[in-house]
Order: C-alpha cells, then sequence, then structure tokens
C-alpha cells in the first residue's frame, strides 16, 4: 500500500498504516529521501503518475491553497480546485483522502497570516457526491464522503491508530464545543 502525505514537511504522516510512505512539501529535503519531493502545490501538480497512491493526506494544509489566482496575464485558475483535481489523479481507484484543516468559525481557521483558504462544514460537497459543485469551477472528480466531523487535533495526527479511550476524550472535547479542526475522509468513486 502506498500513501502520499501532502504538505509533509519533513516527517510524512501515515495515518492508514501504509508500507510505503511518500512525502511532498515546499521544504528542501536535506535527508534525500528518494520518497520525499519538494515542490510548490500552489503553482505544480503532484509529481507522481495517475492512480499511484491508495491514500493521501494532508494535515493542516488545506488553508494554506488559495481558492483564486491572478496570472500575470490577467487570466485567473483556481488553485484549490487544481489541487483537488491532483489528488483525485494520483489516487487509486477506490483510494482514500484524509484531510484534516482548522475550520470556520473557529478563531485557528484565522489566526495563522498564511491561511487563506477558510475551510466551513460544507466546503467538502463541492467535491463530493451528485451535486458536486465544484464541476462547474472545473473540478473533474467526484468523492465519495466517508467522514466529515469536527475533531481536536491530537486526535487527527493519531488518524486509525486512535485508541477507544482517546476517542472517548475527543468526544468530550466536542460535548464543550472545544474541536478547532475538520476531518475529511472523503474516498475515490
Amino acid at each position: 500500500m502506498k500513501h502520499l502525505d501532502i504538505g509533509s514537511g519533513l516527517l510524512p504522516k501515515n495515518p492508514y498504516n501504509a508500507d510505503e510512505v511518500y512525502g511532498i512539501d515546499i521544504q528542501d529535503n536535506k535527508n534525500n529521501d528518494t520518497n520525499y519531493r519538494q515542490v510548490n502545490l500552489f503553482t505544480n501538480k503532484i509529481p507522481f503518475d495517475d492512480n499511484f497512491f491508495d491514500s493521501i493526506s494532508a494535515y493542516d494544509f488545506l488553508e494554506h491553497i488559495p481558492r483564486v489566482r491572478i496570472k500575470d496575464n490577467g487570466d485567473t485558475n483556481f488553485p484549490f480546485i487544481d489541487l483537488m483535481n491532483e489528488v483525485y489523479r494520483v489516487l487509486k481507484s477506490n483510494g482514500k483522502f484524509y484531510a484534516v484543516t482548522p475550520f470556520y468559525p473557529k478563531p485557528e481557521a484565522f489566526q495563522d497570516p498564511t491561511h487563506v483558504n477558510i475551510i466551513t462544514k460544507k466546503t467538502h460537497e463541492y467535491f463530493c457526491g451528485s451535486d458536486c459543485y465544484g464541476k462547474y469551477y472545473g473540478f473533474k472528480g467526484n468523492f465519495k464522503k466517508i467522514k466529515v466531523n469536527s475533531i481536536s487535533v491530537k486526535l487527527a495526527k493519531k488518524g486509525t491508530n486512535a485508541s477507544v479511550f482517546e476517542k472517548l476524550y475527543d468526544y468530550k472535547r466536542k460535548l464543550f464545543g472545544k474541536h478547532t479542526h475538520l476531518l475529511w475522509e472523503l474516498q475515490k468513486n
């Protein structure tokens, strides 16, 4: 099983316990890890073949991808839509996308000045289901929603490895409104 963590930093995360883990980030890889690629996903494609990965994760990354870009010649494109197209392209059929991001109206969505893409509890609908609103802006795929819910950062980083006790503690935090992040788990149709 092959997994890609986008916006990985130098230590890619592996929420599905894949055998092979790859990372992409804007940072230079000083360790010369062959499974790591330096790339700016705001302006470039994911540098892997179509249908290459069984799963992809993005922890605290989507909020850094702008929604609109005006090019020097005045043309516009939609980098967030382009990124979601790339995620869809490199996922195998039935592959999973696991994304964790701060969400509106929590302060964590706004406090970092590099957060330029504010995610809501319904943003995923642009990439899923029969309506799949993103197709009007150039999204070429159609994900199936597995789960979309608020979550604490601590539990989100555990991925599918969280214990029952950790999940119960997180549920208690949710009851008191202490969740700051949104978890998307989407599957390529």
